[in-house]
């Protein structure tokens, strides 16, 4: 019972680099079934968005066939995929470059 455990050593050479949960995108493909002021009120909706910036980016979408529509770490990101995709949106997440 007297017996003290032994401690593990601690490797200090351990690598320093930590990656950061750099942040993501969220973005809103163009699709063929959606109409534009569905897509506009989705945005207002989920994202608090006025109705001149959710019309602004829902043009993007239907312009350019994608905007950006929010940005934040991974698991909001993924989170406002899922809420996108549960409104019958087309969404994806990709780093922020």
């Amino acid at each position: 019972m007297g017996e003290t455990m032994a401690r593990p050593e601690i490797d200090e050479l351990v690598d320093d680099v930590v990656e950061t949960d750099a942040p993501w995108v969220v973005l809103v493909w163009n699709d063929p079934v959606n109409l534009m002021s569905y897509v506009t009120y989705v945005l207002q909706k989920l994202f608090g968005y006025s109705r001149e910036k959710a019309e602004k980016l829902m043009m993007q979408v239907h312009t350019e066939g994608k905007a950006v529509v929010s940005s934040g770490m991974r698991a909001q990101a993924e989170g406002d995929v899922a809420k996108l995709h549960a409104h019958g949106l087309w969404a994806t997440l990709q780093k922020d470059t």
